[in-house]
């Protein structure tokens, strides 16, 4: 489990306990997906059920048992999310040769990095972007 500062653990908690509507600690497992929401993630349904399967969806859960959701699905963004912006990108992309983008777009979005031909190769740039 990743060590966060008390003030980390009261952020998350207090994003938490706003979607305790019966002040007994707990949410609904239905509520998961929109807390880690409310802490800035953006995990598609199907990982909040990946990683909440084990769970009724009428159970509620404490923060203890969703603190550890939270870790998994912060620990499987990083990857997924940028093998999904490249599978996303490639669909646009039918000569299979990169994206055509203005000059002013370049310059806005690339800072130059795109080669001679004015065409952004996306799989080196995301990998670039997101530090992987």
């Amino acid at each position: 489990m990743a060590s966060y500062s008390e003030d980390q653990l009261a952020e998350f908690q207090e994003a938490f306990q706003l979607f305790d509507n019966r002040g007994d600690g707990k949410i609904q497992v239905t509520q998961i997906g929109d807390a880690l929401r409310a802490l800035g993630q953006n995990p598609t349904e199907s990982d909040v059920k990946k990683f909440t399967h084990q769970h009724r969806p009428d159970e509620r859960i404490s923060f203890e048992v969703f603190l550890p959701i939270y870790q998994a699905i912060l620990k499987n963004r990083s990857h997924d999310t940028a093998d999904d912006f490249i599978e996303g990108l490639r669909h646009f992309d039918k000569d299979g040769n990169g994206e055509k983008l203005t000059d002013e777009e370049v310059e806005q979005l690339m800072a130059g990095q795109e080669d001679s031909q004015g065409n952004v190769h996306y799989e080196e740039f995301v990998r670039m972007v997101m530090g992987g």
